[in-house]
């Protein structure tokens, strides 16, 4: 007997990761992980043609466990902001900017001088940093116009998938809202924004993706995508979302919650059932996939500095997670502000990475400890800053990510916010989300109904530990040094001139 499945996808910027569930139990039936190319700021750019590829050969794998004619539905989510500039045929005219490209930095830091910060969070929800797809708009149309002048659409990463599986542009509230162009509130692209910052170009009204509800098909699968994938032709796809806003579905985040996504990067997420708008441009006031808000802080530093630590000192990661246990935890220490590749929130995208506190006793310990209290520190401060908010943070703490496997991150999580944390067992909680979405279409359902059906397991919750540093403690020692490496611009650390060849 076949059993009817969903696939989800989750189109990353280091992989593209598909998974398949039961419509019945919403058991997971396989899985598949495809590398994407590596890439590192400040220019980090993609091929869209990878990710189909890539995604054609995921769908190949998972056909090697699993009946893909069992299929019946399926849904994307994606990395946020990246532009991808079409032409009349649908084709990518240009390598796609992703999120974590700092290079087009300047081009924002002029539409500021044609609309404020202030005036731009009451408009959208959040100030746009360089992450911002209108940041790579500015960048585009200043330094590629000839590119720009044959552009048709723009699409987001997720929307380009949806596209080649449908052959519709459409998007969703969450990624649209990501854009610095899209105002969650009334639904709709701001225009008038869009002239503002750069003239009249062009018709800007036909240049964006549909914007589409939470729970709506946005196409079926065509004959052509079928028979590349191998899945079922006419099966629906639905609207799909970002890739954090998708995995806060598939965690069954509720309002008061609370979750630490620790990958690459690092991202603080809540809910809400009002908007929010932040001109200091910390809190990214994006909407979720379920049609309030998902306020957030995205920091570019998290997993890669541990990583990048381990290998510094010539240990693993796993030693790296011991050293930092072993040490004396109940002081402050060294303070590391983690600006390794920049900032993202605050936005300080030439800033370095600054190491405090040393002193002729320091250790291997007390520097491997400094890693791991330097990239929740971020996270932390963004928290204070969404609750600045009025938003509700008296819920569940939740860990997420490569980092949730980290016994350090999660201690030193749980001690410096003296309260519980609970690791989540879904490892791939964006992918899971997607396949909610895909059930919720199928069965012609709310996406927060089948949401609510199908809540994920939590496979340890780490308490905090008496005696252990707190945040408000480490927090006033922090926050100088934060704000001592956001005065330091990286150029200044290369090689002078004079001894350049």
């Amino acid at each position: 007997m076949v059993v009817r499945s969903v696939l989800g996808i989750d189109l990353s910027t280091q992989s593209c990761t598909l998974e398949v569930r039961s419509v019945d139990d919403f058991s997971v039936v396989a899985r598949s992980r495809i590398p994407l190319a590596s890439t590192h700021p400040p220019v980090s750019e993609h091929n869209a043609e990878d990710w189909w590829r890539a995604l054609a050969q995921g769908v190949r794998q998972l056909a090697e466990s699993t009946d893909l004619s069992a299929i019946v539905a399926l849904s994307v989510s994606g990395q946020c902001h990246g532009l991808v500039p079409l032409d009349v045929n649908g084709f990518p005219i240009r390598p796609v900017k992703l999120w974590n490209d700092t290079s087009t930095t300047p081009y924002l830091e002029r539409l500021f001088d044609r609309v404020s910060r202030k005036e731009w969070a009451e408009r959208v929800g959040s100030v746009p940093t360089a992450a911002f797809t209108v940041s790579k708009l500015a960048w585009f149309i200043a330094e590629e116009p000839d590119n720009f002048a044959k552009t048709v659409q723009i699409v987001l990463p997720h929307d380009y998938i949806t596209y080649r599986l449908t052959g519709r542009y459409c998007t969703d509230r969450s990624e649209a809202s990501g854009t610095g162009y899209f105002d969650s509130v009334s639904n709709s692209y701001d225009y008038e924004l869009l002239t503002q910052c750069f003239g009249d170009l062009r018709s800007w009204t036909d240049l964006f993706p549909e914007v589409l509800g939470p729970s709506e098909i946005a196409g079926y699968v065509t004959d052509e995508a079928a028979e590349i994938l191998g899945i079922t032709s006419g099966i629906p796809v639905a609207v799909g979302g970002g890739d954090q806003h998708v995995a806060a579905l598939g965690l069954g985040m509720t309002e008061g919650d609370v979750v630490f996504s620790l990958g690459t990067s690092g991202v603080v997420i809540t809910m809400s059932d009002r908007p929010v708008s932040d001109p200091s441009g910390q809190v990214n006031g994006v909407a979720n996939v379920t049609g309030g808000w998902l306020p957030l802080v995205c920091t570019l530093n998290a997993t890669k500095v541990s990583d990048w630590a381990a290998r510094l000192l010539n240990v693993s990661v796993q030693e790296l997670d011991q050293l930092a246990l072993e040490a004396n935890t109940g002081e402050i220490g060294p303070v590391f502000a983690t600006y390794l590749d920049g900032e993202r929130s605050p936005s300080l995208p030439l800033s370095v990475g600054v190491l405090a506190g040393l002193k002729g006793e320091s250790t291997r310990e007390d520097v491997a400890l400094s890693v791991f209290r330097g990239v929740l520190a971020g996270l932390l401060r963004g928290l204070d800053s969404i609750e600045a908010h009025g938003v509700d943070i008296g819920g569940r703490v939740m860990a997420i990510g490569g980092g949730a496997r980290s016994a350090a991150y999660i201690q030193f999580l749980a001690d410096l916010l003296n309260r519980p944390v609970s690791v989540i067992n879904e490892p791939e909680a964006t992918a899971r989300g997607a396949c909610i979405q895909a059930l919720a279409v199928y069965r012609h359902q709310d996406v927060s109904t089948i949401a609510v059906q199908f809540p994920p397991t939590i496979s340890r919750t780490i308490q905090p530990r008496s005696g252990e540093l707190r945040w408000e403690e480490l927090k006033s020692v922090y926050l100088p040094v934060a704000a001592f490496a956001g005065t330091q611009n990286r150029d200044s650390f290369t090689q002078p001139d004079r001894l350049r060849r």
